[in-house]
């Protein structure tokens, strides 16, 4: 009997024990998770609730810093969810992400406010300057393809900057997500400046998208941006040139 209670004494405190590592377990611990092009300069905190200072991209890139607070009750179902905060100066990306085994990754209250400029994406035309903010209500990627986009996106102070710098404008993009296998879709417009400019852009499953839309000079434009225009085609009866852009990442 006594040996039994002491059996039990210490299969308890041996599962107390573990419960204490598990939630004091080390962020630290944990970088070997990392894929490989990404580091820490410094870590602190637990696995369950740290911070990365210093995140870089193949070791030359500064993304910014990271910190996470995760959500234990997910892991029943098999999937990491936290909630994750990357600044970086004063850009800043805040939300609730949640990620499956087979990597594909859920989004909701995505909050960003970022500069536009060098090495923010590869995509981007060189020396495109301006400002972003985006509000996400749910982002979803299987795949590796962006399958469902709720929110609104806008892009402010837009310009093209080389021998000389063009103004381009600010605009707004919305989704209201792919709807039950529907192609996904976002409506474009301008938000004031040298261009009046309205479209529809489609992501493809390549993955990347095509962007189809109708645009005219502004009193505003200038000369050298009126001539980009004139190189689009005939105007129509209302003066809009169309247009269209496709791209894959």
């Amino acid at each position: 009997m006594r040996t039994r209670r002491s059996l039990w004494i210490g299969a308890l405190a041996l599962f107390a024990f573990a419960l204490i590592v598990l939630a004091r377990f080390p962020a630290a611990w944990a970088l070997g998770l990392l894929p490989a092009a990404l580091s820490c300069d410094a870590v602190d905190g637990s696995v369950w609730n740290g911070a990365c200072a210093g995140l870089m991209l193949q070791h030359r890139q500064l993304i910014g810093n990271l910190t996470w607070r995760l959500h234990p009750a997910r892991l029943l179902a098999g999937r990491l969810a936290a909630h994750v905060e990357l600044t970086q100066a004063a850009d800043s990306v805040i939300g609730e992400i949640e990620v499956s085994p087979g990597g594909d990754l859920f989004a909701r209250d995505v909050h960003a406010s970022v500069h536009i400029g060098p090495g923010l994406l590869p995509q981007l035309p060189d020396g495109l300057r301006g400002a972003a903010r985006a509000e996400l209500a749910r982002v979803e990627i299987k795949n590796g393809r962006l399958i469902d986009l709720r929110g609104h996106i806008e892009a402010h102070d837009l310009a093209q900057t080389g021998a000389t710098t063009t103004e381009l404008g600010s605009y707004a993009l919305s989704f209201t997500g792919a709807g039950s296998g529907a192609a996904l879709v976002g409506e474009l417009h301008d938000l004031g400046g040298p261009l009046d400019l309205s479209g529809q852009l489609r992501v493809t499953p390549e993955p990347g998208f095509v962007l189809d839309g109708k645009v005219a000079a502004r009193a505003t434009a200038s000369a050298s941006l009126v001539r980009q225009l004139q190189m689009l085609g005939a105007p129509d009866a209302q003066g809009r040139r169309s247009f269209s852009i496709v791209n894959t990442f």
